[in-house]
């Protein structure tokens, strides 16, 4: 008897998921998002069925106002009634509420990222980044663009504004290294890795209740007074993570980005933002939608009760769906020509950040650090190139955050 399938619905086998695992199941990304997404996007309703590395299966949503629905309804898409499918302890953090608990939790720290708040930090940012700058050129060439630039920049800043002892900083990329990890040989690690990050943070966050300065983590535990423990020791934790390894993996890939793609008559782009240097903020919110941080799509919700998505798309309460804002963000419906490069592009209101309540906190932290950094690169090293070929550089394996393990370059004439 042949399976009558409704128009309305997708019905497909389950493909491996994220969709750029290997034989042995470890996500290896590279720069160019898997063209597998544009395919499923474009197939029915754009939702395929997908199989996650612990055996579950969900539904992948690929189309721009879908996943804007998916990132946007939280009464019908929920974070925590998928806490048991998440990969790691989620539990009191951002990551893992829905409103109202997430508006609480926010709300301890919102103001310090707000626009105008985050304004007042851009001549700490241009500082430190020139120091930086400054700092790998004395050491020579060649060097790596992510381990002596755009790394200890976006992790002393976010530290900076936390009050992070300078002693500890360096343990947070090894213990984030480990949690973000995507694997099921990285799972001890990831819990591991939590468990040192809390015991670490309990101790700051107590010395700033009993002697608060005025520096975010004393905004936490002075501010945050009514969370739980629990969640004024996530909350930091998050800021840190989010904080420095989105804006070095960015810096990463946009620089890598840059200088493999011709651009307005130029041989790359990065050699076109060294003439066209006011289009630097334009150019970083495109390499935004196009070369995202994000390597296994969003953190997946559980449908609470029935729905229809615009695509047509039928869901059943108890459904696991995995919203896509890589596949979103080439979304014809919604960009004009979407896999040309534009860095005039108005509107691009790309997903990458996220949408809705769930929107990244340090959006605007995190694009004026790029900013910043694009605007000093392509002024003061306009001779930058890779040291490498573009096809040995290789990105994280199996991790959370897209980036290079290592981007070689070299500057001089």
């Amino acid at each position: 008897m042949a399976l009558e399938v409704s128009p309305e619905e997708t019905v497909t086998a389950p493909i491996p998921h994220p969709l750029d695992q290997d034989a042995d199941g470890v996500n290896r990304p590279g720069l160019h998002k898997n063209p597998k997404y544009h395919e499923l996007r474009e197939t029915g309703t754009g939702v395929a069925v997908v199989r996650r590395p612990n055996g579950t299966t969900a539904k992948l949503v690929t189309r721009y106002h879908d996943v804007e629905q998916v990132l946007r309804n939280h009464a019908v898409f929920s974070r925590e009634a998928a806490a048991d499918a998440d990969d790691v302890d989620l539990e009191g953090t951002l990551l893992g509420l829905d409103p109202d608990e997430h508006t609480s939790v926010r709300g301890a720290v919102k103001d310090w990222f707000t626009p105008r708040a985050v304004e007042r930090l851009r001549g700490t940012a241009e500082e430190r980044a020139a120091a930086q700058l400054k700092a790998m050129v004395e050491r020579g060439e060649p060097a790596d663009l992510v381990t002596d630039f755009a790394f200890p920049f976006a992790l002393n800043l976010v530290c900076d504004m936390l009050g992070l002892p300078q002693e500890g900083r360096l343990r947070f990329r090894e213990w984030g290294d480990a949690f973000l990890g995507t694997t099921e040989q990285t799972r001890m690690g990831a819990d591991e890795a939590l468990i040192s990050m809390v015991a670490y943070m309990s101790e700051l966050v107590e010395e700033r209740r009993q002697k608060p300065g005025d520096d975010l983590l004393s905004q936490v535990a002075v501010g945050g007074a009514h969370l739980s423990p629990d969640r004024q020791i996530k909350l930091p934790i998050t800021l840190v993570l989010g904080g420095w390894e989105t804006v070095a993996s960015s810096v990463g890939i946009q620089v890598h980005a840059l200088l493999t793609h011709p651009y307005g008559g130029y041989d790359t782009a990065y050699a076109y933002l060294t003439d066209h240097p006011e289009e630097v903020p334009g150019a970083v919110t495109e390499l935004e939608r196009m070369f995202s941080v994000t390597a296994a799509d969003a953190m997946p919700r559980r449908v609470v009760q029935d729905v229809t998505l615009p695509s047509g798309e039928r869901l059943r309460a108890g459904d696991l769906v995995i919203p896509s804002s890589d596949a979103a963000n080439y979304d014809p419906r919604v960009f004009d020509d979407p896999h040309r490069m534009d860095f005039s592009r108005d509107p691009n209101r790309h997903l990458s950040f996220g949408y809705g309540v769930h929107h990244c906190i340090g959006r605007h932290l995190g694009h004026l650090e790029v900013v910043t950094a694009m605007a000093l690169l392509t002024r003061e090293l306009p001779k930058l190139r890779l040291a490498v070929p573009s096809e040995e550089i290789t990105y994280k394996p199996g991790h959370a955050v897209l980036g290079p393990t290592a981007l070689p370059v070299a500057w001089s004439e």
